[in-house]
């Protein structure tokens, strides 16, 4: 016998092999990021929406090719209102950054300003704003692996999937590590847009306009019965996935160095600035593709928009070619860091206000919190899975949660400023009047729009999520009840009792016993009588050992062990029910996890069966084995 096991924890050795060495709590403010380490890890999913947005509002506006040839005309108009709206969003959030800088996602904004109803609905909007960010960043970003190696397309789903782990993982590891890890790659991709916008431009001006012929099987006329409009607001709708991730900034205040709000703030502005340029570069250069191609996104013929731009300015399979399809492919499957960074830290501000299950606000040793991000990579992995990879299923479900917290949070701070009435209340109002009201009618056309196509899932989603946030507080209010002090002392026991578990005698138990008598309590041993061919030995030998207390021997026609003890146990409950009795369960631990095979320990479960019954306590005394 021995003090403890030789050997390590094996999980715990894995764990810091895969994560990392814990982080103490003194150290977190090292933890921060600076602009330049923060734009990678709260604005890579705006920024690499660029990648998807553009060809969105086209694949909207192909659909009435039949009936009215000049609609691809209207794309770089609607760009352009993308545009406007990109900046009204975050002048707008640039205020929120400094009237919240502990940190002013939607949900803290509304729920301070507007009540508990807005609150939790722009809290759940966004929530699921960030799985579906996960999963439409991460498909888009394997697309756009397909789109340079066709063959590849059949492994687009477990491709996926191996992405969202390799995210997660990385976020598990903690911010700084992560947001090194995605610089490279977020600051490659703005390399290289800004590379094919210039070259792009040059051929586009020095090259004589051609017909833009448009190659789309099976898609041409499809909404041909859709009026005008119509069609104009569904590919604005479409296009305004652009926005998703704009507010991540806002969100995470806290995690940039301090001053903490000038830091956000500049980092939201270059973001602002850069997400504008490239969204509007992109679509300038998409209308003057000779050919405009869309197919199916699992038909291996399928070539992503900027594909195509970076095929018609560079040549295909060419350096430059393949380093716009990789750098895009890496920002596409990183923007899943955004939600990374902001998913788990906006669940932990509910769990703290008792609306989601307390666990999601614990931070583990590497100074995040790692349920939150398990959870989300789950949960994005699932609609991967179930979406089978297809983008053109999932972006339908995209920006409907992300502009209704988008509208409330605006709308929030406006009732903020006529509430302190601080300097320059008056236009700071004006600005989140205007920039609420804007996103209120993108909501709308958003609604409208993609409800049939999939917005209607997400509008159902965020009802039944509402009803458990409503829930789990009710649930933890009642808690809180019960345990209250109050005036009424809590009613003492009136007998205590402590029952030993004996399957054999042996050092093992003789040292339970000691544990026992140690209590100062009346002690019962109990044997359950499996082998009655071995009872005489064991009442033999617990006469000699035993210490005087008295044996109890349980029979067990069943051949049962949990049985009996739990029949024995409310027998003693019955006669008395206001006594505690404490069980004391020996358990032998073995010293390496192949010695644990060869034991059979019933401690666990008979601590999930009793572990119901009322003023029963259920005590392990340990014992090592070499």
């Amino acid at each position: 016998m021995a003090d403890r096991p030789n050997s390590q924890n094996l999980i715990g050795k894995l764990r810091r092999v895969l994560l990392g060495a814990p982080i103490p709590s003194s150290k977190a403010h090292h933890e921060r990021l600076s602009p330049l380490l923060g734009l990678p890890v709260f604005s890579s999913d705006a920024l690499s929406s660029v990648a998807y947005a553009t060809e969105a509002v086209l694949g909207i506006l192909i659909l009435g090719q039949t009936v009215n040839r000049e609609l691809l005309h209207y794309q770089f108009f609607i760009s352009l209102a993308i545009c406007i709206l990109i900046i009204v969003v975050g002048i707008s959030y640039n205020q929120t950054i400094h009237a919240y800088p502990q940190g002013g996602g939607s949900y803290i904004v509304a729920s301070e300003n507007l009540g508990e109803t807005p609150g939790l609905l722009a809290a759940g909007s966004i929530l699921v704003d960030y799985i579906l960010t996960v999963s439409v960043s991460t498909v888009a970003g394997v697309t756009a692996i397909t789109s340079a190696y066709p063959t590849l397309t059949p492994y687009l789903v477990p491709m996926c999937l191996f992405c969202v782990a390799c995210v997660a993982w990385a976020n598990l590891r903690g911010v700084r590590e992560s947001g090194s890890v995605f610089a490279v790659p977020t600051y490659a991709f703005i390399f290289g847009i800004f590379v094919l916008i210039i070259f792009g431009s040059y051929k586009a001006f020095t090259t004589p306009a051609v017909h833009q012929e448009v190659v789309a099987p099976g898609l041409l006329g499809k909404e041909a019965s859709f009026a005008f409009l119509f069609i104009i607001l569904r590919a604005f709708a479409a296009g305004c996935t652009a926005l998703t991730g704009i507010e991540a900034v806002s969100d995470g205040v806290q995690a940039f160095k301090p001053p903490e709000s000038h830091n956000a703030s500049i980092t939201l502005r270059i973001m602002t600035v850069i997400l504008t340029l490239m969204f509007l570069g992109t679509g300038y250069l998409a209308m003057h593709l000779p050919t405009l191609t869309f197919h199916d996104a699992n038909d291996p013929q399928y070539r992503t928009l900027v594909a195509q731009i970076a095929q018609w300015v560079f040549g295909y399979q060419t350096k430059p070619f393949l380093f716009i399809q990789f750098s895009t492919a890496a920002i596409l499957i990183l923007a899943a860091n955004t939600a990374f960074a902001d998913f788990p830290r906006l669940s932990s501000f509910l769990a703290r206000d008792g609306y989601v299950p307390r666990p999601l606000a614990r931070q583990g040793d590497r100074l995040v919190f790692h349920n939150g991000i398990m959870f989300l990579a789950i949960a994005a992995g699932f609609i991967i899975w179930y979406f089978k990879g297809r983008l053109d299923g999932l972006l339908p479900l995209y920006a409907v949660g992300v502009f209704t917290a988008f509208t409330l949070s605006q709308f929030g701070m406006v009732k903020h400023w006529f509430r302190l009435k601080g300097p320059h209340w008056k236009q700071s109002a004006t600005i989140n009047m205007i920039g609420a009201v804007l996103t209120l009618i993108v909501t709308a056309i958003i609604l409208v729009t993609k409800f049939l196509d999939g917005a209607w899932i997400v509008t159902i989603l965020l009802a039944l999520q509402f009803i458990l946030f409503k829930s789990v507080k009710r649930r933890y209010l009642s808690i809180a009840k019960q345990l209250a002090i109050g005036n009424t002392p809590p009613k003492m026991p009136a007998a205590h009792v402590s029952i030993l578990l004996v399957p054999r005698v042996h050092r093992g138990i003789l040292a339970a016993l000691e544990y026992a008598l140690l209590l100062d309590l009346q002690c019962r041993a109990v044997h359950v009588a499996i082998n009655k061919k071995a009872l005489p030995e064991v009442m033999a030998t617990w006469e000699r050992y035993g210490e005087g207390v008295p044996l109890d021997v349980l029979n067990t026609p069943y051949r049962s062990l949990i049985q009996p003890v739990l029949e024995y146990v409310d027998r003693l409950l019955e006669e008395n029910p206001d006594r505690i009795i404490t069980v004391i369960v020996p358990e032998a631990v073995a010293s390496t996890w192949l010695h644990s095979l060869l034991q059979e320990n019933v401690a666990n479960q008979l601590k999930q069966a009793l572990g119901l019954r009322k003023n029963v306590v259920v005590t392990n005394v340990r014992y090592f084995l070499d």
